[in-house]
């Protein structure tokens, strides 16, 4: 089963949900302000997606640009970035899709559908 990580109040999650509604999508739906990722789930998503740590950050965000994360980030290690995107859910980009073959950051509906697609091939 697919877990569909969001912001309820966050207008792509709300997008990214009603397409998961309209394909018939079976999902678990976890509050990232109320249930923040773990250290440990946001090392092995990283590792999983195989993107960039900096896809994870939502640099869109008021406490991303309260925190100068643009200048910050580059001198970080991962570890650093790791802890404190695991201090609060609303630092991570959402929303996250997270399956047993693959984890998409962000909404873009093409990577979504192939992804779903070829996941479902597997089964």
């Amino acid at each position: 089963m697919l877990t569909f990580i969001c912001y309820p109040k966050c207008t792509t999650c709300q997008r990214a949900q009603a397409w998961l509604d309209a394909r018939g999508a079976k999902y678990r739906v976890r509050n990232i302000k109320t249930e923040n990722p773990t250290y440990e789930e946001l090392e092995g998503w990283h590792t999983k997606s195989g993107l960039p740590l900096g896809k994870f950050f939502n640099t869109s965000g008021l406490v991303y640009k309260s925190l100068h994360l643009k200048n910050e980030l580059p001198s970080m290690s991962t570890e650093e970035q790791l802890r404190l995107l695991a201090k609060d859910g609303m630092l991570v980009k959402r929303p996250l899709l997270i399956a047993e073959a693959f984890v998409l950051v962000g909404f873009k509906e093409t990577d979504w559908a192939e992804s779903i697609a070829f996941n479902a091939q597997l089964k």
